[in-house]
């Protein structure tokens, strides 16, 4: 416990979680400031690739091996699994219809890429080692949940677009194009080409972090005021009790497949993290009658900041506890 509480002290007191909490005090203060959307596009553009880059010169140096295989398996299955649980917890937790209920588990499912590059920058100020392959597992993890909240959809009943346009958003997200990409480039290039680009993916990633964090908290806290009135106590318990839910079985996954304590939490965060950019597209052509304004607050205004504060410090303890690490 001491050591939760002492991981989560550092972490919240860290520039990272600060700048995410003064966007939050800015929007919710109705502050005038602002990032353009270009810089923050590009910020984000950045990010994906810095750590799609450096998780490919991981697996160049480490080789493809068994484990790699069968955690992209695991991934694809987590991905698939969480939706099914987060459907049910929502029938019972709250009002939702099926339809809304449907396209908010979808995004259980899938993963956050910028809370699971929190997550790597936690590790790394930890002096905690993972496996750079968990960047292909995060890529993988996009897909399999959308495909399930459809088949929930079709289950009870309603209807969910399956067209072309819809296999596009999924396997041609922008988002997604770019951190395959770049890790293949990673891969290709190895260790040589990270020598090469060393200054620009490596030194500024923390400060750049910082300042999307930053926008990130302007974002949350514009969805927090926005759908104030749609978020009730039971979506905010099932904001905070389904990433446990996906935590506890990233963590199930990571000490089966004998990952590090870095692999491990990684894929704990994998589990626990809400996607809000990828899902949220595909939900849009999907299932268009869904409600935005509850998929989006909830995984953007609940369990992000809760995974960003509290729940990676929690991860990393556990699975540092459970692995020994």
């Amino acid at each position: 416990m001491d050591q939760i509480l002492s991981l989560a002290a550092e972490n919240l007191l860290s520039p990272i979680i600060l700048s995410f909490a003064l966007g939050l005090f800015a929007s919710l203060s109705r502050s005038e400031l602002s990032i353009p959307e270009a810089i923050a596009k590009g910020m984000s553009i950045y990010l994906l690739f810095a750590i799609g880059f450096k998780g490919g010169v991981s697996v160049a140096s480490h080789g493809v091996d068994g484990t790699l295989v069968l955690s992209l398996l695991v991934g694809v299955i987590l991905s698939a699994g969480l939706p099914l649980i987060g459907f049910a917890l929502l029938r019972v937790m709250t009002d939702l219809d099926p339809l809304n209920a449907a396209a908010v588990a979808a995004h259980y499912g899938s993963i956050s890429i910028v809370t699971f590059v929190a997550g790597t920058s936690v590790l790394q100020s930890a002096g905690v080692d993972y496996e750079g392959y968990m960047v292909a597992v995060a890529a993988a993890m996009e897909a399999p949940a959308i495909l399930a909240a459809l088949w929930l959809v079709a289950r009870s009943g309603g209807a969910g677009k399956m067209d072309a346009e819809l296999w596009r958003e999924i396997l041609l997200n922008g988002s997604i194009v770019l951190l395959v990409g770049s890790f293949a480039i990673g891969w290709i290039t190895g260790e040589k080409g990270l020598a090469e680009i060393d200054a620009f993916i490596v030194a500024p990633f923390k400060g750049v972090l910082c300042l999307f964090l930053l926008d990130m908290g302007l974002v949350a806290g514009r969805g927090l005021r926005g759908g104030a009135g749609l978020i009730r106590p039971g979506l905010v318990a099932f904001g905070v009790l389904m990433p446990l839910i996906g935590a506890a079985a990233g963590l199930s996954a990571g000490v089966l497949l004998g990952l590090s304590a870095g692999g491990t939490a990684l894929f704990m965060v994998l589990g626990a993290s809400a996607s809000y950019i990828a899902v949220p597209a595909a939900m849009r052509v999907a299932l268009p009658k869904a409600n935005p304004s509850i998929y989006l607050t909830m995984s953007l205004g609940v369990t992000f900041p809760f995974n960003l504060t509290l729940g990676i410090p929690l991860y990393v303890a556990a699975a540092r506890a459970f692995t020994g690490g």
